[in-house]
């Protein structure tokens, strides 16, 4: 069994990489090309994407399966008694520039494929007709056999000269990305409450399943203007994730929309008060994280105000959640702007007493979980099963 690896641990591990291959552009050879595997959906070429968005390089997305080996190497063109090659256009060529060179669906190519790609994976050429540019990371990325995708096995000799991660799901880095991108509520707090539904692929894998991908487009489709009644909005959101996934994500939603009118409590017109389910309370603090700096700027002390107010009765696990949202939330506010806002509050370091958490370990990066992980899902899903049984317990 291999070793676990987060999106953002692996996003690391890229980073360090390339500052490797641009503090010393003669180690070239000596950086193992990153081999990354997962499931479909889990968002191994986003990762990659994405990064190369933020540190403005470029990103070139090469899908191996729908290539064919001449598209690698070029077309040949005769030239009197010799033949010369036209490389493609697609290849970086400009030797100053920096990106990432990425072989998606790698272990979905055929054999003749992967030959061709050999080259520019491990000697960064393609024989003597086009040499990549220093600047560039090349990498690959594929589905493994168990995903019940296209998978051919790579050769030995092409595994032994890669640095493989296997990728895998984690609900706290992905609902700290999902809540910097703006990503429907409800969607957040249901994958919190029952994180088994991030990523399954155990069912019907020709129809619709549970990624974080296809969780993407069910948000998308709870925030369009266009107005959907129950049973096709149902129809669709099972096309995406399934029916299980979908039944289950429906009852939530059903269950948490008596919800409190979080705006109106912010903004001091009624009274503080939280709900006693878990499953609520974790709508209820996402909900609050996206409406706290959204209305009247002129009126935002006293939202905040509120939020520490909240924050007090509630269990250090959520207090530390809601604020990591609060810090993260996509809107029009800047991040710097909002932790200055946060931790030059009064009532902050009244928090920080209560709720113990040290000030290194709150972060506005998106790509971060809780510190130490401090949101127990599985306790709150115990939690959450106790009060539904009649016991009345709560984490």
């Amino acid at each position: 069994m291999s070793l676990a690896t987060s999106p953002f641990q692996a996003r690391r591990i890229i980073e360090a990489q390339l500052q490797q291959l641009w503090s010393s552009p003669c180690s070239t050879q000596q950086i193992a090309p990153i081999m990354l595997w997962g499931p479909p959906g889990i968002g191994k070429s986003q990762v990659v994407r994405e990064l190369c968005q933020q540190l403005d390089i470029h990103f070139i997305d090469v899908r191996l399966s729908q290539m064919e080996p001449v598209d690698m190497r070029g077309i040949p063109v005769p030239d009197g008694d010799s033949v010369k090659w036209l490389v493609a256009s697609s290849w970086p060529s400009d030797p100053d520039s920096r990106g990432i060179l990425l072989f998606d669906e790698l272990s979905a190519a055929d054999r003749s494929l992967q030959v061709a790609a050999y080259e520019l994976l491990l000697d960064r050429r393609l024989g003597d007709i086009y040499t990549l540019p220093e600047g560039w990371l090349v990498m690959g990325a594929g589905n493994r056999a168990e995903d019940r995708a296209v998978s051919v096995p790579l050769s030995s000799a092409l595994a032994n000269r890669l640095l493989h991660l296997e990728m895998k799901p984690d609900i706290e880095t992905w609902g700290a990305y999902a809540v910097s991108k703006g990503l429907h509520t409800d969607v957040v707090a249901f994958l919190r409450f029952k994180p088994e539904y991030l990523l399954t692929n155990d069912t019907n894998c020709q129809r619709g399943w549970p990624s974080p991908r296809s969780w993407e487009r069910v948000s998308s489709l709870l925030k369009t203007n266009i107005e959907f009644d129950d049973v096709i909005q149902r129809l669709m959101i099972a096309g995406l994730v399934g029916e299980s996934a979908c039944t289950e994500f429906i009852a939530f939603r059903q269950m948490n929309h008596h919800r409190f009118d979080i705006p109106a409590m912010l903004r001091g017109e009624i009274a503080v008060a939280i709900p006693e389910r878990i499953d609520q309370q974790l709508t209820f603090c996402t909900s609050l994280a996206s409406y706290l700096w959204k209305d009247d700027a002129n009126l935002q002390e006293q939202r905040l105000s509120v939020f520490f107010e909240i924050s007090s009765q509630l269990s250090s696990d959520l207090a530390t959640l809601m604020l990591m949202d609060v810090l993260r939330v996509n809107d029009e506010t800047s991040a710097d702007n909002r932790a200055e806002r946060v931790f030059a509050h009064p009532d902050f370091e009244g928090w920080l007493k209560q709720h113990g958490v040290p000030m290194e370990h709150i972060t506005s990066e998106a790509n971060l979980g809780l510190p130490q992980g401090r949101f127990a899902t599985a306790r709150a899903r115990q939690a959450s099963q106790e009060a539904v049984n009649g016991s009345g317990q709560q984490s």
